[in-house]
C-alpha cells in the first residue's frame, strides 16, 4: 500500500495552518506557492480537509485557511481518511472463486484472506487515530510548546532563530 502525495500535501498544509497565529487564516496563494503547487490542485487538497472537518476556508480579500479544531485533535487516520478515504488494505475483487471455480476452497480462502487484511485494517486504524498532528510537530522541532507566526510574513526558521536570540 502506497499512500498518494495527497496526504503529504495535506500534513504540509495542517503542519502551516497548526502554527499559523490564529488571529489571521494563512493565504492560499501562499500555501501553494509553499507547496509548489497549483492553486486550483490546492484548493482540491484543502476541500477534502474542510469536508473532512480538519480545516475551515475563510472568504474575503484578507481570507484563507485555517484548522477547525486543534492540532492535538487531529489524528493522522483523519488526514488519511480525508485524503484517500477510509482504510481498507484488501480489495476482494472476488478473483480467488473466479480463478478457483467458486468451489469450497476458493470461498475458504477468500474468507482467510478478508479475515488477515480486515485485521491488519483494524490496527493501521488503531495506531494511527493514536497520532495526533500535535505529536508530531513537537517530536519535530523537538519542544512541548508550539510556535505561532504569520507564514503569510515570515518563516518557521525566522521565528524559531528569534526566539534563540531572544533567550540569549
Amino acid at each position: 500500500m502506497q499512500l498518494t502525495k495527497g496526504v503529504e500535501q495535506a500534513i504540509c498544509i495542517i503542519v502551516l495552518l497548526a502554527t499559523q497565529e490564529s488571529s489571521a487564516p494563512l493565504a492560499s496563494d501562499e500555501i501553494s506557492k509553499r507547496l509548489g503547487v497549483s492553486p486550483s490542485y490546492m484548493k482540491k487538497i484543502t476541500r477534502k480537509l474542510v469536508v473532512q472537518g480538519i480545516a475551515v476556508s475563510v472568504p474575503g480579500n484578507n481570507g484563507g485557511v485555517s484548522l477547525a479544531k486543534s492540532a492535538t485533535h487531529i489524528t493522522m487516520l483523519d488526514v488519511i481518511e480525508a485524503m484517500e478515504g477510509p482504510i481498507q488494505l484488501y480489495p476482494d475483487t472476488g478473483l480467488i472463486r473466479l480463478a478457483f471455480k467458486d468451489g469450497e476452497y476458493a470461498q475458504k480462502g477468500q474468507e482467510i484472506l478478508k479475515n488477515v487484511f480486515s485485521q491488519g485494517d483494524r490496527l493501521l486504524i488503531e495506531y494511527l487515530s493514536k497520532v495526533t498532528a500535535a505529536d508530531l510537530l513537537k517530536e519535530g522541532l523537538g519542544t512541548s510548546n508550539l510556535p505561532t507566526l504569520n507564514w503569510n510574513r515570515e518563516t518557521l526558521s525566522d521565528v524559531l532563530k528569534k526566539e534563540q536570540d531572544d533567550l540569549k
